[in-house]
C-alpha cells in the first residue's frame, strides 16, 4: 500500500520552484506538501538549496524514484534524495502533544523550548 513518506532533496538549483518539484516527483507518487529552503550567506547570496516533501507512495515506488532520481544533474545542481529523518524535535513536539495532561497549559512556544531543553 502506499504510505507518506518525507523525503530530503538535497543539492537543488536556486531556481528550481515547488510546482516544478512537485511535477518531478508526482511522477512517482502523489505529492502531499512541498517546501524549499534556501540558505544564504552574509550578501544574501544562495548557498545551499533543498527541499522536504511529503509524498504518497508505496514502497516500490519509492525505490525506483530514488534510483532514477538521485544524483541526477538537474537544473544547475545535483539531486541527493533521501529519507527524511524525523528530527528530535519533531518527534519531542509530538510526544508532548500525546500527552494531552501534561500540555493543557503549554503553547507550542512552551513546548518547543522544553523540548530544546531535553535536547
Amino acid at each position: 500500500g502506499k504510505v507518506s513518506k518525507r523525503l530530503y532533496v538535497g543539492g537543488l538549483g536556486h531556481t528550481v520552484s515547488k510546482a516544478e518539484l512537485e511535477e518531478r516527483f508526482g511522477k512517482f507518487g502523489s505529492v502531499l506538501e512541498a517546501e524549499i529552503i534556501t540558505r544564504k550567506d552574509d550578501q544574501g547570496n544562495p548557498t545551499k538549496t533543498f527541499a522536504y516533501i511529503s509524498v504518497n507512495i508505496s514502497d516500490a515506488d519509492l525505490k525506483k524514484c530514488m534510483s532514477v532520481l538521485n544524483k541526477t544533474k538537474w537544473k544547475g545542481g545535483t539531486l541527493q534524495i533521501e529519507l527524511a529523518k524525523e528530527s528530535f524535535l519533531h518527534r519531542c513536539v509530538r510526544k508532548i502533544k500525546q500527552q494531552k495532561t501534561s500540555s493543557l497549559h503549554l503553547n507550542s512556544c512552551q513546548i518547543y523550548a522544553l523540548c530544546k531543553e531535553n535536547h
